[in-house]
């Protein structure tokens, strides 16, 4: 941490929130304290590098804010009980626990390479059945949620303004009941109807639970605001995820925890774009799929994934191709060259150049007006690439001393604390 919160400059922290469809200077519900909810994976198979997108678009905010001196709370959940893992155990006649323990596994060591910064919390939807029962049931009691043939749905039609954070136009809801019975619906973006929050035990299945709502499971719709509202509370200040959640899934979210609270649930929703493959979007069925270790694989280091994954507008869609891949990482490679050159030890200069205190000074100013601006990390690491080079030049001419080259890594090492890229410490 490099400054108090209290010191900020006026112009502070600048985050688009998707609900104002603007930006907006951030400023915390609890002084300096920051509560995050961010979306976690499905476990039951290996995260890929279009996962890893969001989820370091979301540690690059989390090491930011912490930089700026806020305490962070963050809370990011594994899914392990949605309709996809669940059938998957049916099938195989398989516990629901020797499915995902591998797929977890991976997930918590992948995670640990590219150096995402542990959550707060981390919790299994399977853990937190109890807190997802106790919203079903105030949803029940206040007429929000309904039951149907042994199942719960939730009617939006009972919640005023209703995909707000979409920006859902309500006068395209249908007059007849509708339900929507699976957690999700691949391909159909928006569900016009009812969903459903607790799945009633059909026969054959294997993973249910004994409740008073009877024997089921909860919905992918549920688990998520019931693991947000027990570990961070019905106010939290940022909730985040990928694109895809706008249909749907945020919205619900966000109807749920706001129908048992009658609070705002989050103050600010933020969303990064998906990362496509060679031109088309991520799927089993496309075979594009683009794993860690593949990459790890064909030589790279997990610091050239993290670097090309955050190296962007978390704004703007991302295509991976090899050829951009490496196009990409060339340029760390050189920035850690420039910054090996500045260590060199027989090259310092007796004196400094006149411009080399004002190039040194530059750096986390540029970095943090950068940074500010919406976390373009883009930007702040090409303007940091500009200087150091500059400063290269100094040194290779004899006009920068080792105190200047002492200050210059000092730097360095205060903005690497966010980008996590820079040093192999």
């Amino acid at each position: 941490m490099v400054n108090s919160v209290q010191n900020q400059p006026q112009i502070g922290l600048r985050l688009y929130n998707t609900m104002t469809r603007k930006k907006e200077l951030f400023r915390p519900l609890k002084d300096n304290s920051v509560k995050i909810f961010t979306c976690g994976p499905s476990i039951h198979q290996p995260v890929h590098i279009g996962n890893f997108r969001i989820f370091l678009f979301e540690d690059i905010l989390i090491r930011y804010l912490e930089y700026i001196g806020y305490k962070v709370e963050h809370a990011m959940n594994l899914t392990d009980i949605e309709d996809d893992v669940v059938f998957e155990a049916n099938k195989k006649g398989i516990d629901i626990k020797a499915l995902i323990n591998s797929a977890a596994d991976n997930f918590t060591k992948e995670s640990a390479l590219l150096k995402l910064k542990p959550s707060t919390y981390n919790p299994w939807a399977s853990n937190n059945v109890d807190q997802a029962i106790k919203l079903i049931k105030i949803l029940l009691k206040k007429g929000t949620a309904y039951r149907y043939k042994g199942d719960v749905y939730f009617d939006p039609s009972k919640f005023p303004g209703f995909g707000k954070l979409y920006g859902l136009d309500m006068n395209l809801w249908p007059k007849k009941k509708k339900r929507f019975k699976k957690d999700n619906y691949p391909g159909l973006r928006w569900n016009l109807g009812d969903f459903i929050l607790w799945h009633g035990c059909r026969d054959g299945e294997r993973v249910f639970w004994d409740e008073e709502l009877g024997y089921g499971r909860p919905s992918w719709n549920i688990q998520d605001p019931a693991m947000a509202t027990k570990y961070l509370g019905f106010e939290i200040d940022i909730c985040c995820g990928c694109f895809d959640n706008l249909f749907c899934h945020h919205d619900y979210h966000l109807a749920i925890a706001e129908s048992v609270s009658g609070k705002t649930f989050a103050t600010y929703w933020l969303h990064a774009k998906d990362l496509y493959v060679y031109g088309k979007k991520i799927s089993k069925s496309t075979g594009n799929i683009v794993h860690l270790g593949d990459l790890l694989k064909d030589g790279y280091e997990p610091e050239h994934v993290r670097f090309y994954l955050i190296y962007s507008n978390y704004h703007e869609k991302m295509n991976f191709t090899k050829k951009d891949f490496e196009n990409t990482i060339k340029k760390l490679n050189e920035l850690r060259e420039l910054v090996k050159e500045l260590m060199e030890q027989d090259s310092y200069g007796k004196k400094s150049d006149e411009n080399a205190n004002s190039l040194i000074e530059e750096l986390v100013p540029k970095f943090e007006e950068c940074m500010n601006n919406d976390l373009d990390v883009k930007y702040a690491i090409d303007e940091i690439f500009e200087t150091v080079s500059e400063l290269i030049n100094l040194k290779r001419e004899g006009r920068l001393t080792k105190t200047d080259c002492n200050r210059v890594l000092t730097e360095l090492r205060k903005i690497d604390e966010v980008f996590q890229i820079i040093f192999n410490e």
